[in-house]
């Protein structure tokens, strides 16, 4: 996360949850999709007992991030980060949400390593 956690909060951070979308403007990527890449970070109050109630459930965020991934197409990665957000955003206790969706097979015609989007968001 960009901005460090305040007193009173943790960041829970989830790396690498990958699943095959079809997102992109081109054709034949909304035909045969691809991997995707995504990793969020989320701000959330910190515990007051060791109970899961007490924090975000990560694995319901990941199974959140892998079915926005694999659900309706959207032409970018930047749409497809918000959406991620926006439905981590619903998660108990987030307050805080940073995700980065990463295109690693995108369709540029020189070598690369990766191409990623960014958003932030904070509840309301």
């Amino acid at each position: 996360m960009a901005v460090a956690p305040e007193s009173g909060f943790v960041v829970v951070r989830l790396s690498g949850i990958s699943a095959i979308g079809h997102h992109g403007v081109l054709a034949h990527e909304k035909t045969n999709g691809q991997p995707f890449v995504v990793d969020i970070s989320m701000l959330v109050a910190e515990p007051v007992s060791d109970e899961l109630s007490q924090t975000v459930d990560y694995s319901k965020a990941a199974r959140v991030a892998a079915g926005i991934i694999e659900s309706a197409p959207v032409n970018l990665i930047e749409t497809l980060a918000g959406r991620i957000a926006e439905a981590c955003l619903g998660l108990s206790r987030v307050r805080e949400v940073e995700v980065t969706v990463h295109k690693p097979h995108a369709p540029i015609e020189f070598r690369f390593d990766d191409v990623s989007a960014t958003v932030h968001r904070r509840a309301s």
